[in-house]
């Protein structure tokens, strides 16, 4: 059956799908359903928030001219991101995040160096909360609470970043029999497969890495698993990465080095300094640098950390080396590379590795 352009889509029962179309409503049924519903953005109940307006990442980039100051709340992936891409074309910037550093979740070194450079390029209030905001003569004040007590900032746009949500109750998946986790998220296997036969979900709907390049995966499985029953195959989720497109780039797989102590995994460090290479001494760059973690009894990678230029260029041999099992040693010295390059930093890192054993 083929149906106009859906306006919205959800469940009625299993594998029963009411769909509302500018034609009317159609209820669908197949033996097999494919959820991937995706998530929208996180926006808190702040007290006159709705009256003055907001911007988020689903919706910024219809904006018709751009404001003279903004105020990008939140600082994970998509906050840092977006703060990138407004002060590059000359808008004033401040990041507000709760926390006492940006990019948090990140090996505690980088997201130091991160937040040193983002403090000169941006007003960046950390350990700050967003209670409330009005509108003004000149703009939107926003009131925020901190160590030192109450503040006000003034801006022109704010855009809300402070994190996604799982689409799962957009499409009732109560209704139709779908297992969820308490944060929304639908419940499925290695395979994808719900609790539910013949229905799969993938992407951000029932995963916790909201990456496309995951979902991208995902969902790869899902039609091999839908078109191959009898021959089913598993999402390698064993070592993930991640980027972040700010200034400076960063790019990690694997554990950080504070995950590490907190699991008491025993793990060595390799570094090096982006400078430490002639191409990043060409460059001059003085803030960049790559960090490895690896056992010291297999010499197998146990995470990666870049931050600098092409850093999720850069980390790629890195994802391939912990995905086949590779040492650190047979990785820095059992290929060529290129000088001179940027990948000389990986390589450099690699053999600053003490004492850990050749396979």
């Amino acid at each position: 059956m083929r149906v106009s352009r859906a306006l919205s889509c959800t469940y009625a029962g299993e594998r029963r799908l009411e769909v509302e179309t500018a034609d009317g409503t159609v209820e669908l049924t197949a033996d097999q359903v494919v959820v991937a519903a995706g998530s929208r953005p996180v926006v808190p109940p702040i007290p006159g928030l709705a009256e003055v307006g907001f911007r988020t990442s689903d919706d910024v980039r219809t904006m018709e001219r751009l404001p003279r100051r903004m105020a990008v709340v939140g600082g994970g992936f998509v906050a840092t991101e977006l703060a990138h891409v407004f002060s590059s074309f000359g808008v004033e910037v401040t990041v507000v995040e709760m926390l006492d550093q940006l990019l948090a979740r990140e090996d505690a070194e980088i997201a130091q160096r991160f937040t040193e450079l983002a403090k000169q390029q941006w007003d960046v209030r950390l350990e700050r909360e967003m209670v409330g905001a009005r509108r003004s003569d000149n703009g939107i004040v926003l009131s925020l609470e901190g160590p030192q007590g109450g503040e006000e900032v003034e801006v022109d746009e704010v855009l809300m970043a402070i994190g996604r949500r799982p689409n799962s109750d957009g499409v009732d998946a109560a209704a139709g029999g779908l297992a969820t986790r308490p944060d929304g998220r639908i419940v499925v296997d290695e395979q994808q497969a719900t609790s539910v036969p013949g229905v799969w979900a993938l992407g951000d709907v029932s995963s916790k890495w909201m990456l496309k390049h995951v979902a991208n995966a995902e969902a790869e499985t899902v039609m091999h698993n839908v078109l191959h029953p009898q021959d089913p195959i598993a999402t390698d989720h064993r070592h993930v990465p991640h980027a972040v497109f700010s200034s400076p780039q960063i790019a990690a797989v694997g554990l950080t080095e504070q995950e590490a102590k907190k699991t008491g995994t025993a793990y060595v460090v390799g570094r090096s300094d982006c400078s430490d290479i002639p191409y990043g001494w060409a460059m001059e760059d003085t803030t960049g640098f790559a960090k490895v973690l690896a056992d010291p009894a297999t010499g197998r990678l146990l995470g990666a950390h870049i931050i600098g230029p092409q850093a999720p260029t850069l980390i790629q041999p890195l994802i391939q080396a912990m995905s086949l099992g590779q040492d650190a040693r047979s990785v820095a010295r059992g290929q060529y590379w290129i000088h001179p390059s940027m990948p000389e930093v990986v390589q450099a890192a690699l053999n600053h590795l003490p004492n850990i054993p050749l396979h």
